[in-house]
């Protein structure tokens, strides 16, 4: 694949320009980044995807929240870093600190667009995602990209946030760990099918459900999975209070009692001027 073949040239790189690159995350990126994406795709989740719901919704939800973080593993950033130097370096740089990358490093970005991904599937436009071969073909390319641009913002430790921004950032996603469980919900509860995907045309196996148990399975498989993929944006978000907080509070103690005294005057006169 093109991302094993651009990884493996990144480590070449790394070692070229003199980086050691340790051997954990070439596996973690292989094994488990590239290898789940082929479970999944080549697995009974890729084969069955056209003719299931569940087995579609599960699908999508691990191409975009699974498949990106297990990549996110083998460090593609830090690796990019250390095989650059020059001009390439420098455009990285600017592309990292962008406004869209820094949107998307925001760690509530991801739970929104999930929220509002997942709810196209109370809508007959999942069953046209779901049996037409084109839409396929780019849900099995797009929506890893789509996670990738989401996780590694977030992963990466360049990106430096405030504490204040982080506890902000840190109450959103509580709030959205709430909202992300609604598809899900409303696809366990309803009572008709949502997509009007005509019935499946041939001999199906005897395991196979109907289309409203498919459609109350996918809402279970769907809630599980968005609530559990919240779970590490809420660790990354700690992590990183923890490190801000550390570095803000090093800042502090390196001022002089005049810097001190300086700041709370400043800081008295706007709290005066208001």
């Amino acid at each position: 694949m093109v991302a094993g073949g651009l990884y493996g040239l990144g480590v070449f790189f790394a070692h070229r320009n003199g980086v050691r690159w340790p051997a954990w995350p070439i596996v973690a990126f292989y094994l488990l980044g590239l290898g789940s994406y082929a479970w999944i795709e080549f697995g009974f989740l890729g084969t069955w995807s056209t003719e299931l719901r569940w087995a579609f919704t599960t699908r999508v939800a691990f191409l975009l929240f699974v498949v990106p973080g297990l990549l996110a593993l083998g460090r593609p950033v830090t690796l990019a870093r250390s095989a650059m130097s020059g001009l390439p370096a420098r455009v990285l740089d600017r592309i990292l600190k962008s406004w869209p990358i820094r949107m998307m490093g925001n760690a509530i970005f991801a739970p929104v667009v999930a929220l509002i991904g997942f709810s196209l599937f109370l809508t007959p436009f999942a069953a046209a995602l779901r049996l037409d071969p084109a839409w396929e073909a780019a849900i099995s390319i797009g929506i890893p990209l789509v996670g990738l641009l989401m996780v590694l913002p977030v992963t990466d430790s360049g990106l430096l946030r405030t504490s204040l921004f982080i506890t902000a950032e840190f109450m959103l996603a509580f709030v959205e760990l709430v909202l992300d469980a609604v598809p899900g919900i409303l696809l366990r509860l309803n009572e008709s099918v949502l997509d009007h995907a005509p019935p499946v045309i041939g001999l199906l196996p005897p395991w196979f459900p109907s289309p409203l148990h498919d459609q109350h399975l996918s809402g279970d498989f769907l809630w599980f999975i968005a609530e559990i993929a919240d779970v590490p944006v809420l660790i990354i978000l700690f992590i990183r209070w923890m490190h801000s907080d550390r570095r803000e509070a090093k800042k502090m103690d390196e001022l002089t009692d005049e810097q001190m005294d300086q700041l709370t005057q400043e800081h008295l006169k706007r709290y005066q001027q208001h």
